[in-house]
Parts: structure tokens; C-alpha cells; sequence
């Protein structure tokens, strides 16, 4: 089944399922005094995922569309954009529609994303003023991270096409167990550095008794060459 969605055939937003909605964000979109607008369903199943409440797809919304658009006309003038995350938001076949119907508003807009679904991502493209995308391994080893096959050549797609577009953008990394492994994590970067990525963030990762995993010198030291900037996120 293609994946397409084409900007002359496109679901309304009120088909979006909305599982969450945070009022106010610091943190979502640099820079920026955000609403973050929580999408449900994803096709993934990521070891270390940060939302496991938002990968079921059917489920009834937490609230309408109409609600968080209402919500966004009052907040007019008080909030500078809004962020779609998930669950994997490029899942929603209204979200184009959505994002058209937020910048009618006066909103900035942002995406969190997977790149579980380059097709769909494209016609998104053209409305975001930025994306931050999670990269999981190296392409050929996502299968181990998403649990589903042909997911690292989905996300390298992602990652083309985003660079194409221009669009302001971060790609970051999670320090997880297998990405850790020996080789895994310089294996991503040297691919990212090729497809043209010059900035990547790695974040720590913490287990599931909530400790933080250590980030070793001798595999984060290799990276840093291969990118103009290199940042790491260590849990607080």
C-alpha cells in the first residue's frame, strides 16, 4: 500500500487522533514558547520509548481536534508555535491538514519524528519551520531497535528528504543498550556524516530501574571529527 498522501487529496485535520495536549513548552522547539499536540499510534516499538501510552493506534483521542484548535485561537499572541509529537505524528493522515490549519493561526510549527513514513513526511515539508527527528542505530541494524523490517531504510529516506527540503532541523540519538554495542554508534555517524548531517546530538539513555547509562569516552571520542558540532544531552 503506498504511502502517499498528496497535498490535492488531504484528510482533514480533524481525523488527527490527539492523545495528549501540553499548554505551554519550553523545551519542544528551541527558542520558542510552544504547545506540544501528542499524536497516538506508532508503527515502532523502540526499546528505550519515551511515550509506550502512544504507540496503540486504535484508541479513542484524549480530545478533538476542535478542542486543541480552539485552545490555539485563545493562546493567539501569547504562544509562538506548536509541536507535533508522538506516537509517530507523520502516522495521521489529517496532519498536513492540521499543520496548514495551525500556521492559518499565525503559529510557527515543528515536528518530532521517527521518519517512519518518508512519503507522508514530504508533503509536510513545505509547512514546518523545524524538525527534530530520532535516529535509532545504524540503518542496517534498526530492526533490532524497532522490532520491524526495513525500518533503517525508512529513516534514511527521512533523513534525505529532510536535508533536501532545507528545513531547520536537529537529528539526535538515544545512547541506548544497543546502540552502545561496540561499532554501532560510530557506524551511525560516519552514515549520517555521508548523507550530509553536520550537527547530531546524543542523548543519554536511562534502564528501566531509571538509572542513567553511561556514555564511555572511547566510543563518543571517534564521532566527534565527523561533525561540525557534536552535543550530548546527559540526563538530570
Amino acid at each position: 500500500m503506498s504511502e502517499v498522501v498528496s497535498l490535492s487529496s488531504v484528510t482533514s485535520a480533524t481525523s488527527v487522533v490527539v492523545g495528549g495536549l501540553v499548554p505551554l513548552s519550553t523545551v519542544d522547539f528551541p527558542d520558542r514558547l510552544s504547545a506540544v499536540v501528542f499524536c497516538q499510534g506508532c508503527p515502532w516499538r523502540c526499546e528505550y520509548c519515551h511515550n509506550p501510552h502512544l504507540l496503540p493506534a486504535n484508541v479513542e483521542p484524549a480530545l478533538p481536534w476542535s478542542e486543541v484548535r480552539d485552545f490555539l485561537e485563545r493562546r493567539r499572541g501569547l504562544l509562538d508555535a506548536v509541536v507535533f509529537t508522538g506516537g509517530e505524528p507523520t502516522r495521521q493522515p489529517g496532519l498536513v491538514a492540521a499543520l496548514a490549519d495551525v500556521r492559518a493561526l499565525g503559529y510557527q510549527t515543528a515536528l518530532h519524528t521517527g521518519g517512519c513514513y518518508p512519503s507522508r513526511l514530504e508533503p509536510m515539508l513545505p509547512l514546518l519551520d523545524w524538525i527534530a527527528m530520532d535516529i535509532k542505530a545504524p540503518f542496517d541494524r534498526y530492526q533490532d531497535v524497532t522490532g520491524i523490517a526495513g525500518s533503517g531504510a525508512k529513516a534514511k529516506a527521512s533523513i534525505e528528504k529532510i536535508l533536501a527540503a532545507g528545513v531547520a532541523c536537529e537529528f539526535h540519538a538515544t545512547a541506548g543498550p544497543s546502540l552502545l554495542q561496540p561499532g554501532r554508534l560510530l557506524a551511525l555517524a560516519e552514515a549520517l556524516a555521508e548523507l550530509g548531517v553536520r550537527h547530531f546530538i546524543l542523548q543519554q539513555c536511562r534502564d528501566p530501574r531509571g538509572l542513567a547509562l553511561p556514555m564511555p569516552n572511547d566510543l563518543i571520542d571517534p564521532v566527534r571529527p565527523l561533525f561540525a558540532s557534536l552535543q550530548l544531552r546527559r540526563c538530570g
